[in-house]
Formats: structure tokens, sequence, C-alpha cells
């Protein structure tokens, strides 16, 4: 797949039900986003560290013409007509982060809807399985994609989520209580203390 920034805009999206089921409708991605945006199939991706279980963070290229810069989960994105969900994690997690070594790769939330506030008159409206999966090793970002990584235990990365002053993603605020009791996450530990200055540091730069 060309990997230019013209050739992602253009690729096709799929229009969904409320039950995730496809319309039989597509539309080119960039033009499809806007002020009244259909609900339309997407994944959500956190990739944990095998070694020590450390979250992958990263941060929206600030040349992104939505949410520039904000700090996220590890990676997002919409599977291609006909794509299985999981084939299209892996795609978009090598493109955006080139990680190719992804492995035990698997669906924690099959059913997860959101919308988004508006960010210069364009919403996001997605449904939107959320993903769990591992890597060995760090990413090589893709600059046109994500500009800042960061690798936070789970308790770290909840106290950026319930720190107001941080730049974090309307969807991944969206989706931690979806997350929080999940035995995964569960075991990995929570804290609700305000995020350290080191925290904070890290989530800016």
């Amino acid at each position: 797949m060309d990997g230019t920034p013209a050739a992602t805009e253009t690729e096709q999206i799929v229009f969904v039900t409320e039950d995730g089921n496809p319309t039989g409708e597509t539309g080119d991605k960039l033009a499809s986003h806007h002020d009244r945006t259909k609900l339309h199939l997407a994944f959500s991706c956190y990739v944990f560290r095998r070694s020590d279980n450390a979250l992958l963070m990263t941060r929206r290229a600030l040349t992104k013409k939505v949410w520039p810069g904000v700090w996220t989960n590890s990676v997002c994105g919409h599977p291609l007509p006909g794509e299985a969900l999981a084939d299209a994690v892996v795609r978009r997690a090598e493109f955006e982060l080139g990680m190719t070594g992804l492995t035990a790769l698997e669906c924690g939330v099959p059913r997860y809807i959101y919308r988004t506030p508006p960010f210069n008159g364009i919403i996001e409206h997605e449904f939107c399985p959320i993903f769990i999966a591992y890597a060995d090793a760090d990413p090589e970002p893709n600059p046109i994609e994500v500009d800042s990584f960061h690798w936070r235990t789970w308790p770290e990365y909840t106290r950026l989520l319930h720190d107001e002053r941080q730049n974090m993603s309307y969807w991944a605020k969206d989706q931690y209580p979806y997350l929080e009791h999940l035995p995964h996450f569960a075991s990995l530990g929570r804290s609700t203390t305000p995020a350290s200055d080191e925290d904070r540091a890290a989530s800016t730069t």
C-alpha cells in the first residue's frame, strides 16, 4: 500500500449500523469526516511491552488535520473494505509505528461506540472494537502519523488520563471505563493519585 499522506487520506472507510454490521456503503476517509460524520468501522489497540507490561503511548503528529499533537493509546485506525479488524491492526501498527512483531493480539472490547466533540468542525463517530497486543521492540514511528512515543506503566497512564492539564485524546479517556475492570488491565494496577511532574513532562515532550 502506498504510504504517502494523499494515499492514506483517500483510503475507503466502511459505514456500519449500531450493531457494527456494514451497511454496504463506503467513503473516502478524509472526505467522510465532517460535522455529520456517519458511524463507521474502526479499531483501537493498546500495545504492551512483553518484558515489563509497559503500555506504548503515542502522540499524533502535529501535521495531522484533526487532533494534532494529542497523546493517546498505541495505535488506532480504520479497516479497509473487506479487511478483518485484526489484519487492520497489524497493517496500521506497521505503517504508523514500524512495528512488525505484534503478538497475542486479541479483542478485549468487541463493542465500543463513541462520538467526539467537534474539532475545527470535524467529529469522529466510530464503532471501534478495542484490542490488546504485545511487542518486544521499540516502535520506529512514521513522522506523518506519530511524532513521539513513551512506554508507561498502566498506573502512570491512568494518572495522565485523569489529569485535566494533559493533552490526552478524547477517545483514550472515553475508553478507560470499558477497560479498567477487564482482567488484563485490572492485573496491572490502578492509580488515582495526581500525575507527577515527571509524568507531566513526559506527556508534553
